[in-house]
């Protein structure tokens, strides 16, 4: 008999697929298929970075290349949430972690940041402007691009769930994720059961064919497995 169950569809880079992978099966089944396809792969890059008495990381993906040229030495990291946060905190950064996205993320640095400058160490696409924003508000505040997030093809194993005629789970996990995938999705067949983590993460897959979504409550992983718990009852129950 044909496995009846949908698919899950993971186009973040590989690392961070396979660790939702095995939260997704711990949770739905150990033996749940899974494609795991990046639309984006991580390349760091070589940065100057300005001397600060703090640091911003709005993604784990930057504590590791940052560190490389910057040591910790006990500077406080304000980290976007509890992943990059952990991240941060096994690198030797004291962390503060905020609510799973950058815009949120201003008002706690506002609230915390006593004196000194900071760094936000970030890829070469960011969500928000939070350099800018620190600057206008009177915390002197620099940018360092220490990796990059570049685009890939999508794999023909990808490609034949896309065109295929059942039900297929995408959680997505930004909006420059949500912008690739919608690219390749636009003229598939399948019924595509999305799940973004937020609200920019949902808008590049408004138009999509056959497409239902279930938005994440809150910007984390659990919340996006809840929402693909939610896709799944309608199906027991629809």
């Amino acid at each position: 008999m044909p496995d009846q169950r949908p698919p899950l569809l993971l186009t973040r880079p590989r690392a961070a697929s396979e660790r939702f992978a095995t939260e997704f099966r711990a949770r739905f089944g150990k033996d749940w298929p899974v494609t795991i396809a990046p639309l984006i792969e991580i390349a760091a890059l070589p940065a100057a970075v300005p001397k600060a008495d703090a640091v911003i990381f709005t993604s784990e993906n930057a504590v590791a290349p940052f560190v490389a040229v910057s040591p910790p030495a006990g500077r406080r990291a304000y980290c976007v949430g509890g992943r990059t946060g952990k991240v941060a905190g096994a690198a030797g950064f004291e962390v503060i972690s905020g609510p799973g996205d950058a815009v949120r993320l201003l008002p706690l640095i506002l609230a915390h940041h006593r004196a000194g400058s900071l760094v936000h160490a970030r890829g070469r696409h960011i969500a928000a402007p939070l350099a800018d924003q620190l600057n206008s508000a009177g915390i002197e505040t620099f940018e360092a691009v220490v990796y990059e997030q570049r685009d890939q093809p999508l794999a023909a194993r990808a490609a034949v769930l896309l065109h295929g005629t059942g039900p297929v789970l995408v959680p997505l996990f930004s909006p420059r994720s949500a912008a690739l995938f919608a690219g390749f999705a636009q003229d598939s067949s399948a019924e595509l059961l999305l799940a973004p983590i937020s609200a920019a993460a949902a808008a590049p897959c408004a138009n999509l064919p056959r497409a239902a979504l279930e938005q994440a409550e809150r910007p984390e992983a659990a919340s996006v497995l809840d929402a693909l718990a939610r896709h799944l009852q309608k199906r027991v129950t629809g």
